[in-house]
């Protein structure tokens, strides 16, 4: 299969426009057309619905992308066995993360890592919510989760050590609870959904943070709108010690049951669909972010 015409389909499917993918990668436009075409006969499908107005993926061409971009990613790695590999990492990047990590840790980083790698273009898709990384097309994800899934590799960026907290003003006026069972008289702040967590206390002992046994009246689907509503005395929360420790550091909020936290293996991932091989643009990235948010984590208990 001709690689070169794979590399272009990829292109044209990231900016959804034939020639300007085809300028990127010196081809005249009638020149792309052509090997686009002849890229389609060679797998007996459209993998591009044209029309004067605009360039979509077929449901073929979806379908194909992932295995294209994995194609691409095996020559670049057996060239750069071989020293012959491209001399920078370039090309799309499509990277989700969520959004309240990103907005404080990635966000500040990130044109750092461009002027490193002028060959890249980075396509972010911030959301608390997960994207399905095979069918999104996505080279990338940070996530705060289990390992669980065995068609991701990943490499484990930091704990992801979950506390309860609320602002000083609701405990004053709520009063502080002394044990897990106090909970239930509390307004607990949800996150997605009512489903109880696990907490871990001392000498191993547990209990749950459950808001359907509470006075819950709140659901909210994004961390940092948990944090925000946590200060302004909306109830007790469970939050990720690196998106509140500098609020617990200076007082806008307080650690609830300090004894206790979320009783699970979740951690920071860097997740990748799995493969024999990581692509240059993807290993660097990795090896940003692993030294970058590593060196200025300062959010440990």
């Amino acid at each position: 299969m001709d690689t070169d015409a794979l590399r272009l389909f990829v292109r044209a499917a990231e900016k959804l426009n034939i020639s300007a993918a085809g300028r990127d990668l010196g081809l005249a436009p009638a020149v792309s057309s052509a090997r686009l075409a002849k890229l389609e006969q060679t797998v007996g499908a459209d993998l591009l619905h044209r029309s004067t107005r605009r360039v979509s993926l077929s449901l073929e061409g979806a379908d194909f992308l992932p295995y294209a971009r994995e194609i691409l990613a095996q020559e670049d790695a057996a060239l750069a066995a071989l020293g012959k590999g491209l001399a920078e990492a370039r090309g799309t990047l499509r990277f989700t993360a969520p959004s309240t990590f990103a907005q404080l840790y990635l966000a500040p980083i990130l044109p750092q890592f461009l002027d490193l790698h002028p060959g890249i273009t980075l396509d972010l898709r911030l959301s608390d919510a997960e994207f399905n990384l095979i069918e999104g097309s996505f080279d990338l994800a940070l996530r705060n989760m289990v390992m669980e899934d065995s068609s991701l590799k990943g490499r484990k960026l930091a704990d992801d050590i979950r506390v309860l907290c609320a602002s000083p003003e609701y405990l004053k006026m709520s009063g502080t609870p002394r044990n897990p069972e106090d909970l239930t008289q509390h307004q607990l702040i949800a996150f997605r959904d009512l489903n109880p967590k696990r907490l871990l206390g001392p000498n191993g002992r547990q209990a749950e943070f459950d808001p359907r046994r509470s006075h819950s009246r709140l659901i909210v689907d994004n961390g940092l709108n948990q944090k925000v509503a946590t200060i302004n005395h909306a109830g007790i929360s469970m939050n990720s010690l690196w998106s509140v420790h500098k609020e617990l550091r200076d007082g806008q909020l307080t650690r609830v049951l300090p004894d206790w936290k979320a009783h699970e293996n979740s951690a920071l991932w860097l997740v990748y669909p799995k493969s024999n091989v990581i692509s240059v643009k993807v290993r660097v990235l990795i090896d940003f972010l692993l030294e970058r948010i590593n060196r200025g984590r300062d959010w440990e208990l």
